[in-house]
């Protein structure tokens, strides 16, 4: 194939069994089973598992996982240390990324990458896994406090994933609504296809490099404004909307001048992004369950949405999964510069399930190229130049 395509739009790199997404329907599968369903029903530590194995797993199983999870949230005092000599000013992302590669110093053991039979070791894939998901919570929620300057939050090992994470970002006993929105929220975002940052993670991953430094390549590409943080752009935008009655004005104006509507459209997706049906779901339930008293940038974002609908939707563009989730997470008292850090907790999931995957079948990736350079010449002396 010598056909070139910009970002490689369209071409098969890889052969997976992890997750499957139908634009045209708005449906998204995680091994065979719907979002809608997972949501409903599973946790985030059951779709870790779900996604690593493929298979939903049994109540020991879970229990043992969940419980490997627990013992390993905290973080070496070096690693603390280390954190405490970053600027104050920091960028999460930019934290998760260093913090995550140099873990690999602190918990080291890739013994069977070096080996030509590329780790069929089991038991060192998923004490990887472990270590690294386990860890990314409670770096977030830390440097939420060390930037400040002050200790970082202790861990709470009898909480869940997400009741942990709220925990540790705010020192109190986490809300059960809230609790189970955030692991619906990190259930949603934990895994969808071969998006850049999980490209990325192939790529890596085929040439052995460490889980370490495999994960934190995919939260460097993740950090990009492309890929990763348009939530929090859609509240600056939902703001400077400010009433439900400005949105068709504002649409309008957006599109009379080719500006960006955050939130709204997907590559893949032709109709609306599952996902954001299930989070506007969720602001509607947590709604009912506080009388009413939710963030009224809510009624903006859906009489926002409902304009775009009237006009977009003949080209296919809706909601997708950025443009209800920062509602959520404002609502949860997560600062605005730490949603994409949430994002790359819950990909951390679908990272390492595909990283698994890579490894069972390697071949380090190698594209080819269309060179468009000058002919073959003769190299011209300095003096006749």
């Amino acid at each position: 194939m010598n056909e070139y395509l910009p970002g490689l739009a369209g071409v098969p790199a890889t052969k997976s069994n992890i997750s499957d997404i139908d634009g045209e329907k708005g449906m998204l599968f995680y091994r065979g089973y719907p979002i809608e369903e997972l949501a409903k029903h599973s946790t985030f530590e059951e779709i870790i598992l779900l996604l690593m194995n493929g298979q939903l797993p049994k109540q020991d199983q879970l229990d043992n996982f969940s419980a490997s999870l627990r013992t390993n949230r905290a973080l070496k005092y070096h690693l603390v240390d280390l954190m405490k000599t970053l600027p104050a000013s920091a960028d999460p992302m930019l934290m998760l990324q260093t913090t995550v590669s140099s873990m690999g110093m602190f918990y080291q053991g890739s013994e069977c990458l070096i080996d030509s039979d590329v780790c069929t070791d089991l038991d060192y894939v998923n004490s990887a896994t472990i270590k690294i998901i386990a860890r990314m919570g409670t770096l977030v929620t830390s440097w939420k406090h060390m930037s400040k300057g002050y200790e970082p939050a202790p861990t709470h090992y009898d909480l869940s994933y997400a009741g942990s994470f709220l925990y540790m970002l705010t020192g109190l006993n986490p809300d059960p609504l809230m609790t189970r929105i955030l692991d619906v929220c990190l259930i949603l975002h934990a895994e969808h296809t071969i998006n850049a940052s999980t490209f990325s993670v192939l790529v890596n991953g085929s040439t052995l490099s460490s889980p370490y430094s495999v994960i934190s390549s995919a939260i460097g590409c993740l950090s990009g404004p492309l890929h990763g943080g348009a939530n929090a752009k859609v509240l600056d935008m939902l703001e400077q909307v400010g009433k439900p009655e400005n949105a068709p004005k504002f649409v309008d104006e957006q599109l009379k001048r080719k500006g960006k509507i955050w939130g709204m459209g997907h590559r893949e997706y032709k109709t609306k992004d599952p996902r954001a049906t299930i989070l506007q779901g969720l602001i509607k339930e947590l709604r009912e369950a506080r009388g009413g008293d939710v963030n009224p940038l809510f009624e903006v974002a859906e009489a926002l949405e409902k304009a775009c609908e009237d006009r977009l939707a003949e080209k296919g563009v809706y909601a997708n999964v950025d443009y209800y989730s920062g509602l959520l997470y404002r609502e949860m008292g997560i600062p605005a510069n730490q949603f994409t850090a949430i994002f790359a907790i819950a990909r951390s999931a679908g990272w390492m399930a595909h990283w698994r995957e890579q490894l069972k079948d390697n071949r380090i990736f190698r594209p080819t190229q269309i060179y468009t350079g000058e002919n073959p010449r003769s190299y011209i002396p300095m003096d006749a130049r």
